[in-house]
């Protein structure tokens, strides 16, 4: 059986992309900071599916996390033929009123460790002539910059450019890489970040997606060979429209939604 690294996997839309792939009959590695919340995860998925689910808890914030993350794995004897990078935080209470260490975290978790993780698993699923990438990127980074999570739809830009880089040079050695796209997602992610309320005062339940949906559409498209996509047609519709409007226009109607929800 295949085997997949998914980080962030001990909730939402991780989790989610676990038991896809689990029942597409893939053996998983799952890792996070929760160590209990991925054992639970784990038994859930080898009772229900009958693949391999391990688990080693990993805090991709230290920036030696990813190699050391690849040395265990290859200790175990364990060969990695996909990776998902899920894990990933926003803090949304402005650039000047979050403490820099939160943003270093932040550029470390969502940026570096999944280009390191990349750089280390890819030669050998070109070498092989198989593998998948999953890069989970954000709606955000289609769209203006907003002001209070201010490097988070930056950086889920650079995630989407990357991996249609990637996508780019690995064509014809039977890897896919795709980023992933999610719009809003009903998952723990805006509780931790304290915008649970804001949010879903601000938006309807229309476009609201759940996490099993999310995993599913990534799947298909990663399966399909397609560099990026976004589920939802209302939320390819305002990725579109982002790319028409005036810079100006679209700056203003994103520093709309920041108001809305009470960041700046």
């Amino acid at each position: 059986m295949p085997r997949i690294l998914i980080t962030g996997a001990s909730a939402g839309i991780g989790a989610a992309l676990a038991r896809v792939y689990a029942e597409k009959g893939w053996d998983l590695i799952l890792t996070a900071r929760r160590e209990a919340a991925l054992t639970v995860l784990a038994v859930e998925i080898i009772t229900r599916y009958g693949v391999a689910a391990t688990v080693i808890p990993a805090d991709l914030a230290d920036p030696q996390a990813p190699a050391r993350l690849v040395e265990v794995i290859a200790a175990r004897g364990l060969q990695v033929d996909g990776l998902i990078n899920n894990a990933g935080f926003s803090r949304t209470t402005g650039f000047l009123a979050t403490d820099p260490a939160q943003h270093a975290a932040m550029v470390q978790v969502m940026l570096s460790a999944p280009v390191a993780l990349s750089r280390l698993l890819l030669p050998g699923m070109v070498e092989r002539g198989f593998g998948r990438i999953i890069n989970v990127a954000s709606l955000a980074g289609q769209m203006p910059a907003t002001g209070g999570d201010t490097l988070y739809g930056p950086i889920k830009s650079f995630l989407i450019k990357a991996s249609q880089g990637l996508w780019l040079e690995t064509r014809g050695t039977g890897v896919h890489v795709t980023a992933l796209c999610p719009g809003y997602t009903l998952t723990e992610f805006h509780d931790v970040n304290g915008s649970r309320e804001q949010v879903s005062s601000a938006y309807p339940s229309w476009m609201w997606q759940t996490a099993g949906h999310v995993a599913r559409v990534g799947h298909a498209a990663c399966e399909a060979d397609r560099p990026r996509v976004t589920p939802g047609v209302m939320n390819n519709v305002m990725a579109g429209l982002a790319k028409l409007l005036p810079d100006g226009l679209a700056l203003n109607m994103v520093a709309g939604h920041a108001r809305r929800l009470k960041r700046i």
